[in-house]
């Protein structure tokens, strides 16, 4: 059997729709199964036009909602909500110092089809400037306390740095390894992308403990026999270690995963699940003014904090609110098991 036999017809509109980064990888994930072996079954979550009208249909417009005395969006509005529009126009609107957490993963400087809207590079000054502009727009929604994540490639990380360092502390630089990458015959293979960390001020919240990783012991050490720093049991030998800025166990979403979709930029649930266990206490409110598909809030509901999404797409707002109505169902996270997060093996 080969590769085109496994791979959907259906992911080849991809490739119209900007999609061809996303069809390579769909192409490199796909498994071939041995002889009588039953093939994975593709779970990405698609979709019918019924059900995109209907989930369309309940993403809030600000426009038509009654506001509070000062003219912003009440509080009560804005805890679990996904607001249908621009964030340079809705991140004004949002009450002064609601937001703990910002998660944001903004366009990069790349060119992407996003639901039909191509997002087109515009090079580092301009790129400054736009991040500058949507920095602006949510900057009075955060809290004091509050604490900045967001995401960025080798092209845009500097001028995410830049916007970040103007307004707000900047605290670290985390790596994370995609796994999948478009190999080059004149450049090193692309697999790694950027989160900035910052905060609003000197007084946050993180929880080094709630984010330790299990890894695997690869030369184990023992003191007079005994295990020194490590553990032994049935799974094998491991040890836990507090989380680095270099995160290598993980993966972009791809088609055998349930958390899956067609978005072209979606980040793993895990990935976010770290941001918010490390920043947030149960409770506290998660701004993504760049939802997309929706990881970001569907982490949260699933870690019992609460979210204000906003997205361009109504089309990414329906696959957003469907996932959310999933999440109340089942609160799995793939690679965390409540207590900590699994390495690689």
């Amino acid at each position: 059997m080969t590769r085109a036999n496994i791979l959907c017809t259906e992911h080849l509109d991809l490739v119209q729709r900007g999609g061809h980064d996303r069809v390579m990888d769909l192409w490199d994930e796909a498994e071939l199964p041995e002889s009588g072996e039953k093939k994975t079954r593709n779970r990405t979550q698609r979709l019918t036009q019924a059900e995109e009208s209907h989930y369309a249909s309940r993403a809030l417009d600000p426009s038509a909602m009654t506001p509070g005395p000062d003219g912003l969006l009440r509080p009560e509005d804005v805890s679990n909500a996904v607001f249908l529009g621009d964030s340079m126009e809705i991140g004004p609107l949002l009450p002064r110092g609601c937001v703990d957490v910002l998660v944001a993963d903004p366009p990069y400087d790349l060119p992407k089809n996003f639901d039909g809207t191509r997002f087109a590079p515009m090079g580092h000054e301009a790129y400054l400037e736009y991040t500058r502009a949507w920095l602006g727009a949510i900057a009075d929604s955060l809290s004091p306390s509050a604490s900045l994540y967001v995401c960025a490639d080798w092209r845009s990380s500097s001028a995410v740095y830049l916007a970040l360092a103007e307004r707000f502390i900047i605290r670290n630089r985390i790596t994370w390894k995609r796994d999948k990458g478009r190999s080059s015959s004149v450049n090193w293979k692309n697999v790694s992308e950027d989160i900035w960390f910052a905060t609003v001020g000197e007084n946050y919240h993180f929880d080094a403990a709630a984010v330790r990783v299990r890894k695997r012991v690869v030369a184990p050490y023992r003191d007079k026999g005994v295990p020194k720093d490590w553990t032994e049991d049935a799974s094998g030998r491991w040890r836990m270690t507090g989380a680095s800025n270099l995160w290598e166990d993980m993966t972009v979403p791809f088609w055998s995963m349930p958390e899956n979709t067609d978005h072209p930029t979606q980040k793993p649930e895990n990935l976010v699940a770290r941001l918010l266990l490390a920043s947030s206490a149960p409770g506290d409110l998660v701004l993504d003014p760049f939802l997309g598909s929706g990881t970001t809030a569907v982490t949260a509901r699933k870690l019992g904090r609460r979210f204000v999404g906003i997205e361009r797409s109504g089309a990414y707002c329906a696959l957003s609110l469907k996932r959310l109505e999933t999440a109340a169902i089942d609160g799995r996270i793939q690679g965390y098991d409540g207590g900590c997060f699994s390495g690689r093996q």
